[in-house]
């Protein structure tokens, strides 16, 4: 019995040492402070973080950022190279835009997935870039923009917007630096 919980108090300061890297606080990004609601949740795998705007939450939400640490995961590009084929395979997505640099160990893909939520359609846009974590694994790091759509002026609307967003938006996202976000939840960094 005793070996029991020492095993089981080892396996509690494992997980606390691994949980730790997803977190902050807020995240501001396009002049938007984003708030943390969920934190590092653990599934054994992935540590997941999600972020919204004030007055915003999962069920309710226009943007979001989110970050994922895949402890296990080795290689972001052969990571994202797959995400990419999942995407270009998936008769709702577009696929917007892919590059990668293999020297940096970072890729960045931007593409529109057609939702239906609660009886409405929307188009949500999004931009992930999969990076090295410096100590071991990967960073996801996913911003979203929901657009709802009735008429086809609609999607055509949306269509310019996000085209004249896209490159302007991967180049941020790129330039956000996730280390400071998830590498030490007790100065509870923040990034702009």
């Amino acid at each position: 019995m005793r070996r029991f919980f020492s095993k089981l108090l080892f396996l509690n300061f494992v997980f606390m040492f691994f949980v730790q890297p997803v977190m902050a606080e807020n995240i501001t990004f396009d002049n938007i402070i984003y708030n943390q609601e969920k934190r590092g949740r653990f599934d054994g795998t992935v540590i997941d973080s999600e972020y919204f705007p004030s007055g915003e939450s999962n069920k309710s939400w226009t943007s979001k950022i989110e970050i994922s640490y895949y402890p296990d995961v080795k290689n972001p590009i052969k990571y994202s190279n797959d995400e990419d084929d999942k995407i270009e395979k998936n008769d709702r997505c577009v696929l917007l835009k892919f590059i990668q640099n293999k020297k940096q160990d970072v890729a960045v893909i931007s593409y529109l997935e057609n939702v239906s939520d609660k009886g409405k359609n929307f188009f949500v846009y999004r931009v992930c870039k999969y990076e090295k974590y410096p100590d071991k694994g990967m960073i996801i790091l996913c911003y979203s923009k929901r657009y709802a759509f009735i008429t086809n002026n609609d999607i055509k609307n949306i269509a310019y917007e996000v085209k004249k967003i896209n490159d302007e938006y991967m180049d941020k996202l790129i330039h956000l630096n996730v280390f400071e976000i998830v590498k030490n939840n007790e100065n509870k960094k923040k990034t702009h």
